[in-house]
């Protein structure tokens, strides 16, 4: 998993914007589904991004998000409700509004996580996901999580 990140206190961290921290936490999600797919083997690329696309989507983060939720600590509870009830500039064009927000909200706690530099975090909760849905013909199929 991603070996960077942690440049910055947490307080700092908890200053900067929920839907700038969501920016970073969408970037850090998407690598990890990338790498899920690319080390579950086979396929091509089209068949990588097609994948990718579905999970990290507003639906698929906001499925995933289910699992996480009770595990949240009181903290990234905190962080993932400002990104859920931030004010965005923009709106999802395949998702609902709740599942929109709730990605949000997601994706900051990811950045949270990241740019302060806990990282053993992150990977406890990636190892959440559901690792056999990563399969290769899960992969050729267009991967439905």
């Amino acid at each position: 998993m991603l070996k960077t990140g942690g440049a910055l206190t947490k307080e700092e961290v908890r200053l900067i914007n929920p839907v700038t921290l969501a920016f970073v936490g969408d970037a850090v999600y998407s690598l990890y589904v990338r790498e899920r797919l690319v080390l579950a083997g086979g396929g091509k690329a089209s068949d990588f991004q097609r994948a990718a696309s579905k999970v990290v989507s507003a639906h698929g983060q906001s499925d995933f998000l289910e699992k996480l939720l009770p595990e949240f600590t009181e903290e990234e509870t905190e962080i993932f409700r400002r990104g859920r009830n931030a004010k965005k500039a923009t709106k999802s064009k395949n998702a609902t509004t709740s599942e929109y927000n709730r990605s949000t909200g997601f994706e900051a706690v990811l950045g949270f996580l990241y740019l302060s530099g806990n990282l053993e975090r992150l990977e406890q909760l990636f190892s959440m996901d559901d690792k056999d849905s990563y399969k290769i013909d899960a992969v050729s199929e267009g991967y439905k999580p």
